[in-house]
């Protein structure tokens, strides 16, 4: 009887590790932790909004030259990158449900997955941009594409790179964090009373997923 308890009070504490000493109960930290993380989306929704404000004044003001230089862009490699960070989102909801409910293997499986997608992204990004910059489609005064040489298509591309660019930095943020969610899912380190880390990254890969949708059609289609 004495090992049995001294069994079950050692998993108890193995299941309360995680609890900072300043939170009363689990349920209280993980709504401060999502509280915080909301926080932080809402700065960068804030950060993406100025972008967008940025695109669509430039958009009114010149919108013929707006449409000719997005021809510039392929839609086929844009809808493939909107293909795999949609099949990225599902594969970070299926982690968090596998956390949820002790599905380690799964929990890994998932995580992994997502970062595998989010390298698939990248790489595509790597192409479109090298292919660019042998164009001489640079941003900004260094615009050298002889075949388009009005004065407001070098914004355009300013405002692509800069919005694709800071996406792509996110991205990578994101596969840093899955990649180190991933190690620790295999050490066992969350399971159904504990796995805050995985659903507030989860929620940081949506939003990651969302301005990509906008930013697609945006783009690359109209």
């Amino acid at each position: 009887m004495a090992n049995t308890g001294t069994a079950e009070h050692t998993a108890q504490e193995r299941s309360m590790a995680h609890l900072k000493h300043y939170f009363v109960s689990s349920d209280q930290q993980f709504d401060a932790a999502k509280l915080g993380m909301w926080l932080f989306l809402i700065t960068e929704i804030l950060l993406f909004s100025g972008m967008f404000v940025a695109y669509a004044v430039y958009r009114v003001w010149y919108p013929e030259v707006f449409a000719i230089a997005s021809t510039e862009l392929n839609p086929w490699l844009g809808g493939l990158n909107t293909v795999v960070l949609l099949a990225s989102s599902l594969t970070v909801a299926l982690a968090i449900h596998a956390a949820q409910t002790d599905k380690r293997r799964a929990l890994v499986i998932n995580l992994f997955i997502t970062v595998l997608l989010a390298g698939v992204f990248m790489v595509v990004k790597y192409f479109e941009y090298t292919h660019k910059f042998h164009l001489g489609i640079f941003p900004g005064g260094n615009f050298a594409y002889a075949e388009m040489n009005q004065p407001i298509v070098p914004i355009f591309f300013s405002i692509y790179y800069v919005m694709t660019g800071i996406h792509g930095v996110h991205v990578l943020v994101g596969m840093g964090v899955l990649s180190w969610l991933g190690v620790r899912a295999i050490r066992g380190d969350f399971h159904s009373g504990y796995y805050t880390p995985v659903e507030l990254s989860g929620l940081y890969w949506h939003l990651v997923d969302i301005i990509w949708i906008f930013l697609f059609p945006l783009l690359y289609l109209i």
